[in-house]
């Protein structure tokens, strides 16, 4: 499958953050969306960064606590690694597995528009794995009948 058909699949909004914003806020949007990540844009919607939940826990820790000052720029990661709508998803997984990351944004003309996760992945995969199993019954089940009737 594309990366493509998935995003239309989703239907959801990316959410996003400036580089800014201070990581109390960063959480609060992660929290309130329930989501494990924030891409990071500019003024001009241009992707320049992420941060993950994983990386402000990391952050916190190293702080002792004393992050309330930071702002996203501080923390985000700013080596990005991407995807593209034309990518098939089997390389996405490909690329997070190798990359230990849970998240690729996807770009178009440089601006995000959208975001694969691990999660999406794992469900889209079980989806096609199901459907693959359903066929297959029916084709063995035709199959078997097929036998009796031949005897």
């Amino acid at each position: 499958m594309l990366v493509r058909t998935l995003l239309e699949q989703k239907a959801r909004d990316v959410v996003t953050a400036k580089s800014d914003y201070s990581i109390d806020k960063a959480m609060d949007l992660l929290i309130t969306h329930n989501i494990g990540c924030l891409p990071i844009v500019d003024d001009d919607n241009l992707l320049i960064g992420i941060i993950s939940d994983k990386d402000i826990f990391h952050r916190i820790h190293q702080t002792k606590g004393e992050y309330h000052h930071l702002k996203v720029a501080d923390v985000m990661t700013k080596d990005l690694i991407v995807g593209l709508p034309s990518d098939d998803l089997e390389y996405i997984a490909g690329i997070m597995d190798k990359n230990w990351i849970r998240h690729v944004p996807i770009i178009e003309e440089e601006k995000i528009i959208g975001l694969i996760s691990q999660r999406d992945i794992i469900k889209t995969t079980a989806r096609h794995t199901e459907l693959e199993n359903r066929y297959l019954n029916l084709y063995l089940e035709g199959l078997h009948h097929r036998d009796k009737s031949a005897d």
